[in-house]
């Protein structure tokens, strides 16, 4: 990755607040410290995302590495439009040549940034995935809201796309409902994949799922970024995923980043308390 690479994705500032906030917990007194965590006991509000920056070079994985309640799924759910954030800024260099704000984009070019930008694979199969419709249809999906009208094209596409996360062709007609969860996941991956979008979310990919079909996906996934030099954000709780796919780690704690740097770095010599501990449980 060269220094003088724009980066695919640029945020700076993204903050969540569920509740109003108070004096106590906005402020820039003591009062904003007098909590260990991210839960204002004042006026109930919790900060699930606070002044979070960060950048995605092209072809790099960053992972974002955090316990739950960490505000990881917060930050995902953000970036993708499942959620709008308080308060930030995400700067896409497909879009608007990245020098626009997409939190400021219309509902309408948020969609379509969505659909034709962004592809996002979710730990719950169920929420990225008709789970009554076809293999086929749901990879097909996705081509449609982008605009795609060839149903020739798109089913080509589809095909080809599950073929190529290892979906027998013989299935790619039957439902998610029918599939295992290893299975699920790369349906997700296909569909994510259906707009070609220079970056793809991960969220929790492999939670849930039995060790030899973790593997699978995860060797699916590599095997996906070296092909295409696809950009990756890559969320989990796992430092063995993290250790395998990230090229650069964020750690995340109560809704800040409270350590980032080259994964080795940052698994063989943590500097951060949260850090230490997090590498220490793995050992």
């Amino acid at each position: 990755m060269s220094s003088a690479e724009s980066p695919v994705l640029s945020v700076r500032g993204l903050t969540r607040r569920f509740g109003n906030g108070c004096p106590s917990c906005l402020g820039e007194g003591p009062g904003r410290e007098t909590t260990t965590n991210n839960y204002c006991p004042n006026c109930g509000t919790v900060h699930a995302l606070r002044d979070v920056n960060l950048d995605v070079f092209p072809g790099e994985t960053l992972g974002i590495v955090g316990e739950s309640g960490s505000g990881k799924t917060t930050l995902m759910n953000c970036l993708h439009f499942d959620d709008l954030p308080t308060l930030g800024q995400a700067f896409l260099s497909s879009w608007k040549e990245g020098k626009e704000n997409v939190f400021s984009a219309s509902s309408q070019a948020r969609r379509a940034i969505r659909n034709e930008l962004l592809g996002k694979v979710y730990q719950n199969p169920a929420q990225g995935l008709r789970m009554g419709f076809s293999a086929l249809a749901n990879v097909a999906e996705k081509m449609i809201c982008a605009g795609n009208r060839s149903v020739d094209s798109m089913e080509k596409k589809a095909r080809g796309l599950l073929d190529h996360v290892n979906i027998p062709n013989y299935r790619v007609r039957e439902a998610p409902s029918a599939f295992s969860g290893g299975m699920q996941q790369r349906v997700q991956i296909a569909k994510a994949l259906s707009n070609d979008p220079p970056i793809l979310f991960l969220d929790e990919v492999t939670t849930g799922l039995d060790l030899s079909v973790q593997a699978r996906v995860l060797d699916l996934i590599r095997g996906i970024r070296s092909e295409l030099g696809i950009s990756i954000l890559l969320v989990s709780h796992d430092l063995g995923v993290i250790r395998l796919l990230a090229d650069r780690t964020m750690v995340m704690l109560d809704g800040k980043i409270v350590e980032s740097g080259l994964t080795d770095q940052i698994l063989e010599d943590p500097q951060h308390p949260y850090t230490q501990e997090l590498v220490h449980s793995l050992l």
